[in-house]
């Protein structure tokens, strides 16, 4: 038989109840917050501008998981005087007006936001050495045009090999771009046509390694310091010299540009045909009558494209152009 707790067990006493404060929904109002902008990220700490002040900061509590990039408009409260030691706390991010994002491949569920609150993505890809790619310039179009940003392609090393035949892949899109080229004393030819496409922009620079990217922020910031690489006489890829992303100001306050590490991959898991085509207006015109479930695709029954094509409302060259556009969501080989 069992017998009973006494007063001199273990088991006899009641166990100490947890001492805290009954949880609230009420959050602080943070009245003395500040704004700031975030210009790099780096495991949990991030940089901040604010009121022209370099101030590190990290997030507060409250936020949770919810992910902090480069080029987000935060709400900062603590020291953000920016003297050495001293660390502010994130405590809101303001809704983002754009968001360029991609997968790491495209059965990928899981999106990766590259920056926040861009205007216009820069495709920057060399002529030659390393030879472009234009699968994954194609690739970065997509998702510019999914993302809301303008595209500009941006093509380096003209004075190896001239760009034409390439350009003529991107004239029916309408997509602007600069040629770039080293003159005599080394210095970058067509420079000045890319400070007047940057002119009162945000503006995120992509493209794979060894293109010559971090040369172009280091001769539009002077003081970025930006590591540049070399291209690899073996493979012909470059190696990685940009690790994170950095947002830098252009002199005279004339925008901003985030340069982004070397990319060999961009996944379009997330990029859906219907928001592709509304990036393009006479020819989402056009496809208002196509049957329920229409991807625009080449292999489509009575898709709306290749009626107005017939019928001479829409050009076969720029209809051509969206549908490569849509089958290098599919295509991995780039």
């Amino acid at each position: 038989m069992a017998r009973g707790y006494t007063d001199q067990d273990v088991e006899h006493y009641e166990r100490p109840r947890r001492r805290t404060r009954p949880r609230t929904k009420d959050r602080p109002e943070h009245a003395d917050a500040v704004d700031g902008v975030v210009v790099t990220v780096d495991r949990g700490r991030f940089t901040l501008v604010v009121e022209g002040r370099s101030v590190y900061a990290m997030k507060a509590r409250p936020l949770g998981r919810k992910g902090v990039v480069v080029g987000d408009r935060v709400r900062v409260v603590g020291d953000v005087s920016g003297r050495e030691g001293s660390l502010a706390r994130i405590v809101e991010v303001t809704p983002r007006t754009t968001v360029l994002r991609r997968t790491a491949d495209d059965d990928d569920p899981v999106e990766r936001v590259l920056v926040a609150n861009a205007t216009q993505l820069v495709v920057v890809t060399a002529l030659t050495d390393p030879e472009p790619r234009p699968r994954l310039i194609d690739r970065a179009l997509v998702a510019a045009y999914d993302a809301g940003l303008a595209p500009l392609l941006v093509l380096t090393k003209a004075d190896l090999t001239s760009p034409d035949e390439l350009l003529s892949t991107y004239r029916s899109l309408g997509v602007p771009w600069v040629v770039t080229h080293r003159g005599p004393d080394r210095e970058i030819v067509g420079l000045e046509g890319i400070r007047e496409r940057l002119q009162g922009q945000t503006s995120v620079l992509v493209g794979h390694s060894g293109v010559g990217k971090s040369t172009l922020v280091n001769a539009l910031v002077p003081d970025a310091d930006r590591e540049t690489g070399h291209v690899n006489a073996v493979t012909g890829r470059g190696r990685h010299t940009s690790t994170s992303a950095v947002m830098l100001p252009l002199p005279d306050e004339a925008g901003w540009i985030i340069d982004t590490p070397g990319i060999r991959s961009f996944g379009l898991a997330h990029v859906q045909p219907e928001h592709l085509i509304e990036a393009f207006p006479d020819l989402d015109e056009v496809t208002e009558d196509c049957p329920r479930g229409c991807t625009h695709g080449e292999e489509e029954p009575e898709c709306g494209l290749d009626e107005a094509v017939e019928a001479g409302e829409a050009d076969a060259e720029r209809v051509a152009s969206f549908r490569r556009l849509l089958a290098a969501r599919s295509v991995t080989d780039y």
